[in-house]
């Protein structure tokens, strides 16, 4: 039995992408699957079924493929990547009508929560955003987890800015509210 494995030599990601802009298929596939994880994980917390969050993946690096010689090598490709699938998951929220945002004058007065356990898992976190109403869940994600400012936020999902704020401000009550509920329950 021979003990020795051949390991594929890694390519870097710059070769990668000239590979890509040249339409070689065995590297695109490489950049997937290099890709894949992280990008499902961010398609993941727009979208909250995992075989639409996978369609979205898909759709994206399509796009992601089709546009790739737009991307000059200036910046992060993954920031690049992101944005694709960020994108595709706000037009696929907005095409099914899920994506309401609340525009009335609500201004939460948001105090931290004492009680509040800081022994959530990961998944436990993330399924409590995934209970939040599309709207918050769209501007929290954007501006927590993506690092948007409310500015491009507004741009992207067509609101003005300082709904996005009064969004993201919901969206913590309400996820502060859940946080209290799931301690009480455990």
């Amino acid at each position: 039995m021979n003990l020795f494995v051949l390991h594929k030599k890694k390519l870097t990601l710059e070769t990668l992408l000239e590979q890509c802009k040249r339409e070689e298929r065995k590297a695109q596939k490489e950049l997937y699957e290099r890709f894949a994880p992280t990008m499902l994980a961010v398609c993941r917390r727009y979208v909250t079924h995992l075989e639409i969050a996978e369609e979205m993946l898909s759709n994206g690096f399509i796009k992601a493929f089709r546009y790739i010689g737009q991307f000059e090598n200036k910046g992060s490709f993954e920031g690049w990547l992101r944005k694709i699938m960020v994108r595709e998951c706000l037009d696929y929220v907005r095409s099914k009508k899920d994506f309401i945002i609340s525009v009335d004058e609500f201004t939460p007065n948001i105090e931290p929560y004492e009680n509040a356990s800081t022994h959530l898992e990961t998944n436990e976190l993330l399924a409590l955003i995934d209970e939040l109403p599309a709207g918050y869940r769209e501007v929290f994600n954007l501006y927590v987890m993506e690092g948007f400012k409310h500015h491009e936020i507004g741009d992207m999902l067509g609101i003005s800015e300082n709904t996005s704020k009064t969004q993201l401000m919901k969206a913590k009550l309400a996820l502060q509210k859940r946080i209290e509920n799931f301690d009480l329950a455990i």
